[in-house]
């Protein structure tokens, strides 16, 4: 098969990186890709916001099969472009799409399937909203309503920081994102993350996940896109996740279809656990970054065939084999990140480390300017493992984290933390 994956992080290129292995793939193109991904598929300029664009591509190359990393081309209906084309496309419908493009839509989905997540209220002017942050107190949570890159949740402890966001959210911080605002009752507990892939009738869960968002050790600092994940995620034992499946995920593609928009793809359910109940936290329509990195290091080949099935309606027919295995990715950022930094920098080193089934660096934000790796993004490398323990997997992702030269780049040296202590 000829394929074509859109996108150009660390997700992607490991999706490129799984999706090699199997070898029903004859050709990969990866548009637009990074200096990563460059030196393992074709690359390609190309607007994956365009569905014209992305359907005339396909159809140029011989495209059989298309795999969306990314959000925004699917609210965007990308997909749905490349299905009115009769091209095979691993990824949901626009309409599918508002599970993530919109927080009050996944929360009315929630209220119809009787899924358990936090109580909610959503508002689209600042003062009822602030009223409603004074009458309820802190903590809360809030959400613009729309895609924010990752980062239009707002999880404040106290009230000064809650209405500061809804002058933030209202006054254009998160651009159309946050014309629409969500504010959510705090959840505690561990969270953690559950991938289910969908097919619009069936469901097969393929795999369970922790990231850690804030940038500093410890769990401390503001919110980043994620500075590194492992899988399994313990918490999500086999109890918490079946009970998921059953009380959230089953429910809302149920609903989905019953709707007329069945749900096609992957539905990351990023949940929150408080004695062995799961609640949802939120949705994804993709894979998560940088947990599909540890995912795909775990899954290998059979990732492609799982995703080729989820489009073609056979998932029922699947099962997913899992090695007794861990795997952890540590997140290598930009100095600065999660606000300023510095682009354009050179990484030395990355030619020296190992490239195989149990060790990879994922490139997430690079370009390789006059024959050299440099850095074009806040969250720049991932550098994975795979080992027997998680101990062993993150023993060996910290000895290859030090030998990359990139003095202009910083990670947290505690990825892991809760899961090894615990």
């Amino acid at each position: 098969m000829n394929i074509l994956i859109l996108g150009s992080g660390g997700r992607e290129h490991s999706l490129a990186w799984a999706v090699l292995q199997n070898p029903k793939c004859d050709r990969l193109i990866v548009a637009p890709g990074n200096a990563g991904i460059a030196q393992i598929a074709d690359c390609a300029a190309l607007d994956i916001e365009n569905g014209g664009a992305v359907v005339g591509f396909a159809e140029e190359n011989a495209i059989d099969f298309v795999i969306v990393g990314p959000e925004a081309p699917l609210a965007a209906g990308v997909g749905d472009r490349l299905r009115e084309a009769g091209i095979l496309v691993f990824g949901p419908s626009a309409e599918a799409a508002k599970l993530e493009a919109s927080k009050s839509f996944t929360k009315e989905i929630c209220d119809a399937a009787n899924a358990p997540t936090a109580a909610y209220a959503r508002f689209t002017e600042a003062e009822p909203a602030k009223a409603y942050i004074r009458e309820q107190g802190a903590p809360i949570v809030v959400k613009a309503d729309g895609l924010a890159a990752g980062k239009g949740v707002i999880v404040a402890m106290d009230e000064k920081t809650a209405l500061d966001a809804i002058d933030d959210m209202f006054g254009g911080a998160f651009g159309g994102a946050g014309a629409e605002v969500v504010i959510e009752e705090f959840m505690d507990g561990e969270e953690a993350s559950l991938f289910v892939l969908c097919d619009g009738e069936d469901i097969l869960s393929v795999g369970t996940a922790q990231d850690h968002k804030r940038v500093g050790e410890g769990d401390t600092g503001p919110n980043t896109g994620g500075m590194g994940a492992y899988s399994p995620a313990p918490v999500l034992s086999e109890e918490v996740e079946a009970r998921a499946m059953e009380e959230i995920v089953r429910p809302t593609i149920a609903e989905m279809k019953r709707r007329g928009t069945p749900f096609q793809g992957v539905l990351y359910a990023g949940l929150m656990i408080k004695d062995g109940r799961p609640r949802l936290v939120e949705y994804n329509v993709r894979f998560g970054d940088p947990e599909c990195q540890v995912l795909m290091m775990r899954l290998g080949a059979q990732a492609m065939d799982l995703m080729h099935a989820a489009a073609e309606g056979r998932l029922g027919e699947m099962r997913v084999n899992w090695a007794d295995d861990h795997a952890i990715t540590v997140v290598m950022a930009a100095n600065g990140y999660p606000g300023a930094y510095k682009k354009g920098t050179a990484i030395k080193g990355l030619e020296g480390l190992p490239e195989d089934s149990r060790n990879m660096v994922f490139h997430a934000g690079t370009k390789s300017v006059d024959g050299q790796v440099v850095a074009s993004g806040g969250r720049v490398l991932n550098v994975t493992a795979r080992g027997n323990t998680l101990k062993e997997a993150r023993d060996r992702a910290y000895e290859m984290v030090e030998a990359v030269g990139w003095p202009d780049g910083f990670y947290r040296r505690d990825i892991g933390w809760r899961a090894l202590e615990g």
